[in-house]
């Protein structure tokens, strides 16, 4: 073959190249050689008619009799003609040949553009532009990055994404070959998913991160031996010859998120520029992910503020009515209790009368209390928290309660994780709080029922879980339980709940309440340690 120096220039070129002189081809490019399979030397040694015998059978019917004719000067160059060429895999390609003037007078240009990798363009672009409109539906950046490999790997490329995290990449997630995945896992001795590659070890990727622009390369392998151990690139070049890569960042906000790394044969500088955008569009639909969460969180607090302000104003007309009802209703109730103190004193008095007399005591008893949470709901809370041992909290209410258990016929079962850190809390609070939400959980229990109170530790904390056996809470319930003078039963004002919360979020913890698996209620409470709150 002649000498090509002076056409080194097309030696990097994607595109298929020859450069025809008189009846011989004197230059042939990688890109070409590579397309119909043979190397250089073994094309210049045809000639146009040999060359013509690679074309499909059904070309070389007219394509034969057009070169002689052109030969003999009857028919003048025609410009671009397409034809299906054999590619190297034996495939039919359909191509189309553009020949120009040459350098010298007696020379032609000829490239041959592969319409296939044209059409291969075409159809990524109409799969990613699907993709990218799904992806600005997704509301979890993981579904984001998988719809986002998925769709380029459907259309023939390996393809992963690079995340950074502090000064490393990883791959996450990875669509890629078994053969590649199985021999990485062996030569890290672990996936490649949990492999951490030091930015700084490649400059390559961090220019994409910092200059923000995509790198397409003509030899990925020259980037692989730079980026894995030299085993793993022997293997690579090895197994995928020819093969090109893309390298696109992925900026979120302003902050870079990672590296869309995309390889294949077909890679073409057109579909390099698709994959390009479309790493922006991922970018996009990952910056929309982290607007709509935060917009969630937002309105989560924007829900707990305007509940907290409702509540407080509430507590607030609640009090004022409290004061009223406790000045004009106490007075009352002391004369009554007075009267009925002294007729019990009445020798005359028959069984009926004590009868009367005592449920009159009862019944002022039972309004007295009402009076009494009902200022306790209201009045301003102040802490005096000192080191306290929720455990003895517990045993010391639970055997107080032992009236109020005898009463409902049903009993508390106290479970005690052992050796439970020091709680710093008010006593006096804590207690109330924890009384008042066993005797909602007695009195709601059936007769011979047994309500669990359950001590634990908990992450920053511990937690206080109680459970009934009464009838199932509704989700209405679920919303308004701790709501003063919400009750679901015959009986009680509905403040007790209200006060537990108060206290537990007075002392910086949390509350809920959900359905117990086979009927009842089951209420946690979440109880910070010292320096956790």
């Amino acid at each position: 073959m002649p000498d090509a120096s002076e056409y080194r220039p097309l030696e990097g070129l994607p595109v298929p190249v020859a450069i025809l002189r008189a009846e011989r081809m004197v230059y042939v490019n990688p890109a070409l050689a590579t397309f119909l399979g043979a190397t250089a030397e073994e094309l210049s040694r045809l000639s146009i008619a040999e060359l013509i015998a690679r074309f499909s059978p059904q070309e070389r019917t007219w394509a034969e009799p057009l070169y002689e004719a052109r030969a003999r000067g009857e028919r003048p160059d025609q410009g671009d003609i397409w034809v299906r060429l054999l590619g190297a895999d034996g495939r039919e390609r359909t191509c189309r040949l553009r020949s120009s003037t040459g350098a010298r007078p007696d020379e032609r240009v000829v490239v041959v553009l592969d319409m296939e990798q044209e059409d291969t363009a075409r159809r990524l672009t109409e799969a990613l532009v699907a993709a990218a409109v799904e992806m600005m539906h997704c509301r979890e950046e993981r579904a984001v990055l998988e719809l986002a490999v998925d769709a380029i790997h459907r259309q023939g490329f390996y393809v992963s994404v690079l995340r950074l995290e502090g000064d490393a990449l990883f791959h996450d997630p990875v669509r890629q070959d078994a053969r590649v995945l199985a021999v990485s896992e062996q030569l890290y001795g672990r996936p490649i998913e949990e492999v951490r590659f030091p930015l700084d070890s490649t400059p390559e990727l961090q220019a994409v991160l910092t200059e923000r622009r995509a790198a397409f390369y003509q030899d990925v392998h020259l980037l692989a031996e730079r980026f894995h151990t030299p085993e793993l690139a022997a293997f690579l070049k090895s197994t995928f010859p020819n093969t090109r890569a893309l390298n696109a960042p992925i900026i979120v906000g302003n902050t870079p998120f990672g590296i869309l790394a995309v390889q294949g044969h077909a890679l073409t500088p057109a579909s390099a520029g698709t994959l390009e955008l479309f790493a922006n569009m991922v970018g996009s639909a990952l910056e929309n992910v982290r607007h709509h969460r935060e917009a969630e969180v937002r309105l989560v607090q924007l829900s707990r503020l305007r509940g907290e302000l409702m509540e407080q104003e509430r507590l607030t007309v609640l009090g004022e009515a409290a004061g009223v009802v406790a000045h004009e209703v106490r007075n009352p109730l002391g004369a009554i209790l007075n009267v009925a103190t002294v007729l019990k004193r009445e020798p005359r008095l028959s069984p009926l009368g004590a009868s009367a007399v005592g449920m009159l005591e009862e019944e002022v008893a039972r309004l007295e209390d009402i009076v009494r949470d009902l200022l306790d709901v209201v009045r301003p809370l102040e802490l005096r928290p000192r080191p306290l041992h929720l455990g003895e909290l517990a045993r010391r209410t639970v055997e107080l309660l032992q009236p109020v258990s005898e009463a409902t016929r049903a009993q508390i079962q106290l479970e005690e994780e052992a050796e439970l850190p020091l709680l710093e809390a008010d006593e006096t609070l804590l207690q109330l709080a924890l009384s008042n939400l066993l005797r909602y959980a007695l009195r709601s229990s059936p007769a011979g029922g047994t309500v669990r109170l359950v001590l634990a530790r908990a992450p920053g904390g511990l937690s206080l879980l109680v459970e009934d056996q009464g009838s199932s809470l509704s989700h209405t319930d679920f919303q308004r339980v701790f709501e003063p003078f919400f009750t679901g039963r015959n009986t009680g004002a509905g403040l007790g709940l209200a006060m537990v919360r108060r206290v537990v979020l007075a002392h910086g913890g949390s509350i809920s309440v959900r359905e117990r698996p086979g009927g009842g209620a089951r209420f946690e409470l979440l109880l910070p340690l010292p320096g956790r709150g």
